[in-house]
């Protein structure tokens, strides 16, 4: 048989835990780690992309014009230039959400570090 004090100490250990487990909030990493892996390929297929479309045309030009290589090296160069530039794009986009989410977070902790500032 419990007493009242062993059952009042019982909720009161209960609410502790309960109150820890509600404010630890765990980010997997797992998750920030795949989608960096698939920015990684995403920029990676643009460039290959870009490389693979450049040949093509340069080799169907010369193909149907018959003449040197010139447009497949031609192509091929402004493909590279354009998944480059794709690239940079796709990277420029990437550090702007990064900035937006941490322009998020910063504003409540400067507002902390004021309060600190002002209670000393």
């Amino acid at each position: 048989m419990t007493d009242p004090d062993h059952r009042t100490r019982l909720r009161d250990l209960e609410a502790k835990i309960d109150a820890h487990k509600a404010t630890k909030v765990v980010k997997p990493h797992t998750d920030e780690h795949y989608s960096q892996a698939n920015l990684a390929w995403r920029m990676v297929i643009e460039l290959v992309a870009g490389l693979l479309i450049g040949f093509g045309i340069g080799y169907g030009l010369d193909r149907l014009l018959g003449t040197l290589p010139i447009f497949l090296v031609l192509f091929t160069l402004l493909g590279l230039a354009a998944g480059i530039k794709v690239m940079i794009r796709s990277a420029e986009e990437i550090q702007q959400k990064q900035m937006a989410e941490e322009a998020k977070d910063q504003p409540a902790e400067a507002g902390r570090d004021e309060r600190a500032k002002d209670g000393d």
